[in-house]
Parts: structure tokens; C-alpha cells; sequence
């Protein structure tokens, strides 16, 4: 039974903007791989947009009025698995089921790997700087996160089943909590979202791979 009368998919439903940004990053990567490393650079530059910075902080940010919290007695067992990030090849996994889209709210997501690229090749349309001001809009947002559905302090696996692709603001809101205690529904019980969307993986010159 959930901690909340009617469960949530996510924090907060993401805004259009987020998806015309998307739009705009994946012709930006087909105009670099055409060559037309001008017209990439104007759509990075749109893609960069104000309201996505807002939509994503709205949810990530210590006081963010999006993710409430009801804290409950941590009942994991005494033994628990020692808490480690997926390895590439799990990661590749991850993805190959999840597509590339968060399992909670569904937007796009890129891996951080593509998006070093893209910083390296345009470091002023895809900036990338040490607080989240300075970074992309858009890449923040979209960037890719691998989530421990049950916490580690609650007993959680690193397992296959116990993880799922997600967004920033989504992992970042979710912190250490628990579904019940964010008032959330299991992303596991929703289908992963079949698109055409990438990851903008094409731009490395392969899909899927570590």
C-alpha cells in the first residue's frame, strides 16, 4: 500500500520545451554529421533554453515543492549489498531494455559520454561548466541516470530487475527515498517507451554500446 492515496508516474510532468529541445539536439547532431557544423552549432544554441534549466532545478533543488517526502522506518535487513554503480556493459543493458527515455517521466535521455563529445566539438553552444547554471539546458536535463529503485538502504540489489534508465531531475528528486515515501509508482510497471529517439547515439558511431 502506498504511503500516498494516489501515486505519482513522476515529480512533475515535463514540459514541451523539453521535447522541441530534443528535436532540436537530434538535428544539430544530423547537420554535424552532414557537415554543416554552423547550422549545428545555432541548433545546439536553441536547444540551450532557459525553461528547461527551470523545469529541471524545479525538481533536483533541496527545497524543490515538487518532491515531498514522507520518511518512513528504514526496514531493509541487516546484511545489505554493498552499493555500486552499473558497469558499462550493464549500462549497455540498461538501455537495450529501457530505450532511452527516463522510466519515470518519460523525457529523452543522453548518455554522458555523447555529450562530452558534442562539448568538445562545440565547447560554446554546448557549454558544460562546474555549477548547474553553466551548464547545457538541455544535456543536464537529458542526461542519462541509472536508479536503484529500492535504495541500498533499504535493501536493494544492483541487479538487473532493481534498476532503471532515468532522467536527472528525476534520479537527483528521488534521492535516497523509496517509492512510498515519494508518493511514486513503480517505473517497472510502466512499458519503457518505444521511439525512434537515439540517445543521439549515432554521433559516437554506434548505439547501444558502452
Amino acid at each position: 500500500m502506498s504511503n500516498y492515496d494516489h501515486p505519482k508516474r513522476c515529480f512533475r510532468e515535463p514540459i514541451p520545451e523539453i521535447f522541441d529541445a530534443a528535436r532540436y539536439l537530434d538535428a544539430a547532431v544530423s547537420a554535424h554529421l552532414n557537415g554543416h557544423s554552423s547550422l549545428a552549432t545555432e541548433l545546439f544554441t536553441l536547444a540551450n533554453d532557459p525553461k528547461v534549466w527551470a523545469w529541471t532545478d524545479s525538481i533536483w533543488g533541496k527545497k524543490s515543492p515538487f518532491v515531498r517526502i514522507k520518511k518512513q522506518p528504514n526496514k531493509a535487513p541487516g546484511e545489505r549489498v554493498k552499493a555500486r554503480m552499473p558497469t558499462a556493459i550493464r549500462k549497455a543493458e540498461l538501455h537495450s531494455r529501457d530505450g532511452f527515455h527516463c522510466r519515470f517521466c518519460g523525457v529523452p535521455v543522453i548518455r554522458a559520454e555523447i555529450r562530452k563529445v558534442l562539448h568538445i566539438a562545440y565547447p560554446t553552444a554546448v557549454p558544460w561548466g562546474r555549477s548547474n547554471a553553466s551548464q547545457h539546458a538541455a544535456f543536464q536535463c537529458m542526461w542519462a541516470q541509472y536508479d536503484h529503485v529500492v535504495p541500498h538502504s533499504h535493501g536493494g540489489a544492483n541487479d538487473l530487475d532493481n534498476l532503471v534508465v532515468t532522467c536527472a531531475a528525476c534520479n537527483f528528486g528521488k534521492m535516497e527515498y523509496t517509492l512510498d515515501e515519494l508518493g511514486l509508482i513503480d517505473p517497472r510497471t510502466i512499458p519503457p517507451i518505444q521511439s525512434s529517439w537515439d540517445g543521439l547515439e549515432r554521433v559516437a558511431g554506434f548505439i547501444g554500446k558502452p
